[in-house]
């Protein structure tokens, strides 16, 4: 007997469709085997989906089944060929019909339930650019399937339930798409813009990055609040976009990083890894790449705290991210391109011991000792960030005296209706543009949407001779000015703006 079931397999963001083949021949030995490059992990699953079926109070056929993951010459990797294999044998079994214009996809447990297996998603966009009407997932994997419209999600428990429906005995429905499912991932910021007394400067920075894309670096002392105002940033930044959301859930869905019953992730990603990551951590890869903390913090915040003390050899990976807002990542089984449009927010010292220019205490490190610090973020790093703040040490005395002042500092929530609206700004400007933001513009858009005048045009040349700015560092603060003007709701860059966008810029030696 030859049966077949459609499957799929992910490389990368990208879905290549699979047909699991299977012969069950009477003659010859009884034999479970699985062709078709398959990984460890697939070989795994003669013996998971066997005692699945046997758990399952079902019989187990005992002949020679031979499996073939076709096209052979694609890696296959992975625990969601369980239930396409598995389907295609209960077939045989209790001989009925697997539909034929289904997808299959699933990890298998022992006792015969269905686990939830990472890719509902990719499976689902899948299906919708192929015409395939129905996809059967397990059920912890339904939620993030049922997003994309004019697909048939079935959601299986197990075994039992998928062969009462494939026997028309009890039908499982169609998952069915509910609006409130977007809301089932928002995430809430860690502080509020308002809990941060003083820093107006390093706020105002704050949020023109957030309504423009910028990346920033803010340089201080140890306590001045750095780690605060950076994790407040995401409570200033607007939801996701439909396309976002829909970006960054493709990636969440690869990497297994969406939870069982999880569905689109609608607020912006915030990544913090360690200084102590590895390139492979921050940038994605190894023998079958994935991706790393640059494309999981696509359209949100990537914080790296105490940046200096990231190797140097792990920083200057994030380059080619923070200037194409993608990457590819090549390895001798495949290559695969990921996404990474971040807001890169990181922060520094000042010097080795961090009291640098502090208003009471003593810095102890040499000269040498600080320029050598100073280097360890290297030129090109620092030519790619928009924004340079100094984040000074805050009086204690003044934190006190302030008392209840706290509740006349603007919350978050009144920073980020401002941020809104200049993004729907930006996003009316960009609508055949295929961008979001003001960062992301090409030099194309920049002189389409950047006209500049005389007076602002002749600030721009006296700061950009002053302070030797690359061509780099010359658009990239044209691009800072028009998100400031646009915060101003205003249509021209004027010099006011450009002079506000100058100082950001990073003072070259």
């Amino acid at each position: 007997m030859f049966l077949k079931v459609q499957s799929a397999t992910n490389l990368g963001l990208e879905t290549i469709g699979v047909d699991v083949e299977v012969n069950i021949a009477s003659k010859g030995l009884p034999v479970f085997e699985i062709v078709g490059l398959p990984a460890k992990s697939v070989d795994e699953s003669k013996e998971r989906v066997k005692t699945a079926i046997l758990n399952s109070g079902l019989e187990f056929p005992a002949k020679r089944i031979i499996v073939n993951l076709a096209p052979a010459d694609v890696p296959k990797e992975g625990s969601f060929y369980d239930l396409p294999i598995a389907a295609a044998l209960l077939a045989s079994v209790v001989n009925c019909r697997v539909p034929e214009d289904s997808l299959f996809f699933g990890e298998l447990s022992l006792d015969g339930s269905l686990r939830h297996t990472k890719g509902g998603l990719l499976l689902a966009l899948f299906a919708a650019e192929n015409n395939v009407k129905n996809i059967f997932v397990p059920k912890d994997s339904a939620n993030e399937a049922a997003i994309v419209k004019g697909v048939n999600v079935f959601a299986v428990e197990s075994l039992s339930s998928l062969l009462l429906h494939l026997l028309n005995k009890s039908k499982i429905k169609p998952l069915e798409y509910k609006k409130e499912i977007l809301d089932s991932f928002k995430v809430k910021p860690e502080f509020d813009m308002a809990e941060i007394l003083g820093q107006e400067q390093a706020k105002r920075a704050m949020e023109i990055a957030a309504a423009g894309g910028h990346n920033i670096l803010m340089v201080g002392s140890p306590g001045s609040g750095k780690t605060m105002l950076a994790r407040a940033l995401p409570g200033i930044l607007p939801s996701l976009q439909d396309q976002e959301s829909l970006e960054v859930t493709k990636i969440y869905s690869a990497a297994g990083r969406i939870p069982p019953g999880g569905s689109i992730i609608v607020s912006c990603p915030y990544r913090a890894p360690h200084h102590t990551i590895s390139r492979v951590g921050l940038i994605g890869g190894g023998s079958r790449p994935k991706p790393g903390e640059v494309s999981l913090a696509h359209r949100g915040v990537l914080f790296l705290d105490e940046f200096s003390e990231y190797p140097r050899s792990v920083m200057e990976v994030l380059r080619q991210p923070m200037e194409d807002g993608k990457l590819t990542i090549s390895r001798t089984m495949a290559s695969v391109d990921y996404p990474a449009r971040f807001i890169l927010a990181a922060s520094a010292n000042p010097c080795p011991c961090g009291y640098l220019q502090h208003p009471k205490k003593e810095c102890h490190c040499s000269e040498r000792e600080i320029r050598r610090y100073k280097k360890r973020i290297s030129g090109p790093i620092l030519d790619r960030i928009d924004l340079h703040v100094e984040v000074p040490v805050v009086d204690i005395r003044e934190l006190a005296e302030t008392g209840g002042a706290e509740q006349f500092l603007e919350p978050s929530e009144l920073i980020r209706e401002r941020v809104i609206k200049t993004r729907e700004v930006q996003q009316e400007r960009f609508k055949n543009d295929n961008i979001f933001t003001n960062a992301e513009m090409k030099n194309e858009q920049i002189k389409n949407y950047c006209q500049l005048g005389k007076t602002s045009r002749q600030v721009l040349t006296a700061a950009a001779n002053s302070f030797n700015l690359s061509a780099r560092g010359y658009f990239k603060t044209i691009k800072t000015a028009r998100t400031i003007a646009d915060l101003a709701n205003s249509e021209n860059i004027t010099e006011e703006h450009m002079a506000e966008a100058l100082q950001y810029r990073f003072k070259e030696n």
